[in-house]
């Protein structure tokens, strides 16, 4: 890969210029998500300022998420730095099936049109001073989580998980803390936690999720917050059982100080039991999403967790948004009222159990290593995740690739969206992965 003095000139007469043109650079494409930067040394040559001078500048662009270094990898342009700039997905070749996206199947989702006409919106527009959120998609919320066992707190509406998941952060951290977050883990959430300037805990990953002896070690080092998804991990699939949630949380009622935030981004379609890690803890949070079981564009989550978190969260909404669309509100309590909706939510879940099981069921008969007990995606571990993607692409398969979900100490792999993937289709793939997996023949060229 091509590092910053190959493709991109630079000069500054200060750190802060320096910052300025690496941002201004990235945001216009001429630095690209995952490039590499020089040393600083040879960084303070090209630009022309001292090593102290350029080591201040990198630091500055760490703390704001733009670029990120890790031990014998260097420096490079983070995946989705927070600057304006996008993520440029890989390229779907035509006829290939993109498996990248993390989707849920379109066909099993509810149609909003006949949602939007069926929900009864008042007429009147909602206007500034009035309640944040309707008292009646909160109460169904608030028994939905009491029914798959999340304990009981305040509740709230925010624009998405990730926007529950950003606020809380923000309630609580202060720039340099640490936050522990699963490895492999959800890109966008280490994304989102360098652009707050937090620094990145990780801590491994099996298949009942984050680990006890994970979490200990984490802890021991300082970390201040801790990120967990109990069901339908990304990009793994792990999920909790009932011991695994007991075993996190007796560690973290040792800890009385440090904020647990769950991310139940599946919900109702994750394909495994709920169990939360969050009971009698002082400083937690909980985020369901409907997402992936309503449908990507009703960017709302429900947001439930102890009075002083929740009441941090709906003053720092009261700063910006001030309340979530009472629009999308009221059509999320009209799909969640319908009983039509809530067998094909029932429908979609069986669907995508069957459709990961059996891709990991045909792997699992050519001797290939997955995971994937819940959820929409299947980790597959593999030792070169460039030649295994270039292979899988001329074979008619776009996965994702596991770097962006795999800080330090984790193994490669790439991650495949079963969602929407059929008998016939998944029968293809397991013999085109057991394909691109083959050993290259003596002599031949693979990439490292």
């Amino acid at each position: 890969m091509a590092e910053l003095g190959q493709t991109y000139s630079i000069r500054a007469s200060s750190a802060s210029e320096l910052v300025a043109a690496i941002e201004r650079a990235v945001a216009d494409g001429d630095l690209r998500p995952g490039q590499r930067l020089p040393s600083v040394r040879r960084l303070a040559v090209e630009v022309g300022l001292s090593p102290a001078t350029a080591a201040g500048a990198l630091a500055e662009l760490r703390r704001r998420g733009v670029v990120i270094s890790e031990p014998r990898r260097g420096t490079r342009i983070g995946e989705a730095p927070p600057i304006g700039s996008s993520l440029r997905p890989l390229p779907v070749p035509p006829g290939a099936i993109d498996l990248s996206t993390g989707n849920p199947d379109p066909r099993l989702l509810p149609d909003l049109w006949q949602a939007i006409a069926r929900a009864g919106i008042p007429a009147r527009s909602r206007l500034y001073g009035e309640p944040a959120a309707i008292p009646e998609l909160l109460e169904l919320a608030a028994a939905q989580l009491a029914g798959d066992g999340v304990p009981a707190g305040e509740t709230c509406v925010v624009s998405g998980a990730l926007d529950g998941i950003e606020r809380v952060l923000a309630s609580w951290l202060r720039p340099g803390d640490r936050v522990a977050v699963e490895n492999p883990g959800y890109a966008a959430l280490y994304d989102l936690i360098r652009a707050q300037g937090l620094a990145l805990e990780p801590a491994p990953v099996d298949e009942r999720g984050m680990t006890p002896a994970g979490l200990r070690a984490a802890l021991a080092r300082g970390t201040r917050a801790v990120v967990l998804t109990p069901r339908g991990q990304n990009p793994t699939g792990a999920a909790f059982d009932r011991e695994r949630a007991r075993e996190l949380n007796r560690i973290l009622r040792e800890r009385e100080q440090t904020l647990l935030i769950e991310d139940d981004h599946l919900g109702p379609v994750a394909g495994a039991p709920m169990h939360s890690a969050a009971h009698g803890l002082g400083r937690w949070a909980a985020t369901r999403s409907v997402a992936k079981s309503l449908g990507p564009d009703l960017r709302l989550a429900v947001l439930a967790g102890d009075p002083q978190t929740v009441a941090r969260v709906q003053g720092r909404q009261q700063c910006g948004p001030g309340w979530v669309s009472h629009i999308l509100q009221a059509i999320v309590l009209a799909l969640w009222s319908d009983p039509r909706v809530a067998a094909l939510v029932a429908r979609a879940e069986a669907t995508y159990s069957e459709r990961r099981e059996r891709l990991l069921a045909l792997l699992a008969e050519h001797g290939v290593a997955a995971r994937g007990s819940s959820g929409l995606n299947v980790w597959i571990e593999v030792d070169d995740e460039v030649s295994t993607i270039a292979n899988l692409m001329q074979a008619g398969w776009v996965p994702a690739g596991g770097s962006r979900y795999r800080l330090a100490g984790s193994a490669p792999g790439i991650r495949v969206t079963t969602a929407a993937l059929g008998e016939r289709d998944a029968r293809r793939l397991a013999a085109d992965v057991v394909a691109a997996l083959a050993p290259a023949p003596a002599g031949a060229y693979r990439s490292g």
